[in-house]
């Protein structure tokens, strides 16, 4: 027996396991009102002794969405998952050992 043809109303929603054109619009607002987040508190002066801890915070947030959604981790296997977030885990704990080394937090105990 033959499988019915795809409603033309289904409005992108896969059938392979992916998102639907409304879960990456969804996805794009939000990522749209924590980048309008992001610039509104740089003018808030008195978040100023939590900015950067904030601004790391948000932007990590927004890089997950992008990852999970926009790069399709969240529909991949999780043996690719891993792939991703094992190197990903090194450079980032690279990073921060490189600007301990050279005291670039130094700024924040002032």
């Amino acid at each position: 027996m033959r499988e019915p043809a795809a409603d033309p109303a289904d409005h992108g929603a896969a059938h392979d396991g992916q998102g639907s054109t409304v879960t990456y619009l969804k996805v794009a607002a939000i990522l749209c009102v924590v980048t309008a987040l992001e610039f509104g508190v740089i003018y808030v002066r008195a978040l100023t002794p939590i900015l950067i801890p904030l601004l790391l915070m948000l932007a990590a947030g927004k890089f997950a969405l992008v990852a999970l959604f926009f790069m399709h981790l969240r529909y991949d296997s999780r043996v690719l998952t891993g792939v991703f977030l094992g190197p990903l885990v090194i450079a980032t704990g690279l990073g921060v050992a490189l600007m301990t080394l050279t005291g670039a937090f130094l700024v924040f105990g002032r």
